[in-house]
């Protein structure tokens, strides 16, 4: 690239090179967008998938009990496909959020000055080099704590309470681990597997999202001069 080709491209604080950043902003405020939707669409297939199992399993005492554990799978798989999405969704608002924070609001305020630092190097590193900007792990957490713990509760309830109304014998606790075991194919031994698995996993995610930290300045935390908005 020579010196003439360079000198094509808009000053810094031309309108040509504003016109060029609000496009991006808008580009990648469209992309975000579509990424939300997305995270949507993944929690309503885990409603519904886990209200139609509820409600089969709930309709006739002879239904397996396997229909309830079919429901966590299905819930955790679900799961695991709204934290990749939410992982994308992530690294494309972490560009809109730079823009809004070194460009946007230098330009509401009008302060040349706060336009400084690395962060267009940065962007450009990005651009070049996609990347994410939180783990796996990370992103399951915070969609747990959002939305699936409480399907998951549901489907809990939901367990106890076909036990509760179609076994009489149920009240104690020998009588609820024996109408638990009835009506499905497996040996016992995995049938009890299968079910330490589902909630032992599920109780490591309610610890570990409940100690999660949020970063800071995300709406989950404080809200900053909160009084300055109108009410």
């Amino acid at each position: 690239m020579n010196e003439e080709t360079l000198n094509e491209f808009p000053p810094m604080d031309s309108k040509d090179y504003y016109t060029v950043m609000i496009h991006f902003y808008r580009g990648e405020l469209g992309r975000i967008m579509i990424w939300r939707q997305r995270l949507d669409v993944t929690t309503n297939w885990a409603i519904v998938g886990a209200t139609a199992m509820i409600t089969f399993g709930l309709s006739a005492e002879s239904h397996t009990h396997l229909i309830f554990m079919f429901a966590n799978f299905l819930v955790f798989l679900l799961l695991n496909i709204e934290a990749r999405r939410y992982r994308f969704y992530d690294a494309f608002r972490a560009r809109v959020r730079m823009l809004e924070a070194h460009f946007i609001m230098p330009v509401m305020m009008r302060e040349t000055k706060l336009l400084q630092g690395d962060w267009k190097k940065v962007m450009a590193e990005d651009l070049l080099l996609p990347s994410f900007k939180m783990s796996r792990l990370r992103s399951v957490l915070k969609r747990f704590r959002r939305n699936f713990v409480w399907i998951f509760f549901i489907i809990m309830g939901a367990w106890f309470v076909k036990i509760w109304l179609h076994y009489p014998d149920s009240h104690t606790l020998s009588g609820f681990l024996g109408a638990l075991t009835t009506h499905h194919p497996f040996p016992i031994e995995i049938f009890w597997t299968l079910f330490g698995l589902i909630y032992l996993t599920l109780f490591f995610l309610i610890i570990a999202s409940f100690l999660l930290k949020e970063q800071p300045g995300e709406f989950s935390s404080k809200p900053m001069r909160r009084k300055k908005w109108m009410k």
